[in-house]
């Protein structure tokens, strides 16, 4: 019989949170979805992501992601291991100022997230493009694995996205 993985179980506590704020409490808009298994490497990569009914210049989005290793421990039930899968959290948003926004970026996400989670942002944009509108892809990576055990966390941790993407609205 199938024994669903840890990616799996938090693959479907995050879908099925974000699907109520959708749905149900109507806060937010699923722009996107996607859900792969790299044959090649034997990896999976999960993600959702969405934009705030109330905002139209952000997008964000959950990255889950899970090695063959990390699956390999899990069905071995490799002594020693913890099995789990890794989080990425992305922004995406549109700037004109990048002496101001970027810096008001880092301020905002450094003050709801702390100071282990430092934002990278990667900016980039259209040759040929009028104007001085750049792209900015802004990454909070998780350090450690997550694991079934901070599953009770994810609906703060939903909650801390849900208030970075409300205050990057207003950059």
């Amino acid at each position: 019989m199938f024994h669903p993985t840890v990616f799996d179980n938090i693959k479907i506590a995050f879908e099925n949170q974000i699907y109520d704020y959708d749905n149900l409490d109507g806060i937010l808009v699923v722009t996107d979805r996607s859900d792969m298994l790299n044959l090649a490497l034997m990896s999976r990569e999960f993600s959702l992501s969405f934009k705030l009914t109330e905002g139209n210049n952000v997008t964000s989005e959950i990255m889950l992601q899970s090695s063959l290793k990390d699956l390999s421990d899990e069905i071995m039930e490799t002594p020693g291991s913890d099995p789990g899968c890794t989080l990425l959290l992305r922004f995406y948003m549109e700037i004109d100022d990048v002496n101001v926004q970027c810096p008001a970026v880092e301020k905002i996400l450094s003050t709801i997230w702390g100071p282990d989670f430092q934002p990278v942002q990667s900016l980039s944009f259209r040759y040929g493009q009028e104007g001085d509108t750049y792209n900015n892809c802004i990454e909070l990576q998780f350090k450690r694995q997550i694991t079934e055990e901070q599953m009770e966390d994810i609906p703060n941790l939903l909650k801390f996205l849900l208030q970075s993407a409300g205050e990057l609205e207003e950059v």
